[in-house]
């Protein structure tokens, strides 16, 4: 389609941010949608090419997963909770996507998997810091938190902003170019495994920019434009 237009209910997101300020950003983050008023019911609609309200999608269901579990016991607090609000203050050429925690002392990311195992192996500048600047991370299925928090020193939060923007800028590329394959095993498990293990060795020169995951009844196969011929030269 050379244009859809989508309706977004942003309500889901009112307890936690202040919705006009996320809106600006997703206005930021995908500049070639055209967004249009935000209605008091918290909706809004976005026209523009699929392949932009597919990147829009994906971005806010990365965002939605990062919000806390609500709990019948903490709706109380919950609900006393101030918004919290995207960060203020920045340079005009940055551009600031997620959302800021109030101490600056500890940030939180929250990336596709995949996009996080691809990132760190071909990419990992991304997250190098100084000895200020402490990460983690834990995998939940198809997500993974990524935590930046200040060790010590004067200049620690400065850094930890830094690698945070790093690694929001880097996974937001990655999520838009990269691509999957997976490559099942049907019969004769053990011996199909063993082949494709082979294989995929043997393709690796080749292909060095292609992110190999074997699995006990598959293989995911990650990368650019590349991983359909490696996928291909892989079935021969």
């Amino acid at each position: 389609f050379s244009s859809v237009t989508s309706l977004l209910n942003m309500s889901v997101f009112k307890d936690q941010f202040v919705l006009e300020d996320l809106v600006q950003e997703l206005k930021k983050t995908s500049a070639a949608l055209s967004f249009g008023p935000l209605q008091s019911n918290g909706c809004i609609s976005v026209q523009g090419s699929f392949p932009e309200i597919k990147f829009l999608r994906d971005f806010l269901l990365l965002k939605a997963k990062s919000l806390p579990e609500k709990d019948e016991r903490e709706d109380s607090k919950t609900s006393q909770r101030p918004k919290r609000r995207l960060q203020q203050h920045r340079p005009a050429t940055e551009t600031s996507r997620f959302v800021c925690d109030a101490t600056e002392e500890k940030q939180v990311v929250v990336v596709d998997t995949d996009v996080y195992r691809y990132m760190k192996l071909f990419h990992p500048r991304t997250f190098q810091g100084s000895s200020d600047v402490v990460i983690a991370d834990v995998t939940d299925g198809d997500v993974t938190t990524i935590s930046i928090e200040k060790a010590g020193g004067r200049s620690g939060a400065g850094q930890v902003w830094r690698v945070k923007e790093r690694i929001e800028n880097q996974s937001l590329k990655l999520l838009n170019a990269l691509r999957k394959e997976r490559i099942e095993f049907k019969e004769h498990i053990r011996d199909q495994k063993q082949k494709y293990t082979q294989a995929c060795e043997s393709l690796r020169r080749r292909y060095p920019s292609v992110l190999i995951i074997p699995y006990d009844t598959h293989i995911d196969v990650i990368g650019g434009a590349e991983v359909f011929g490696f996928t291909a030269e892989l079935s021969k």
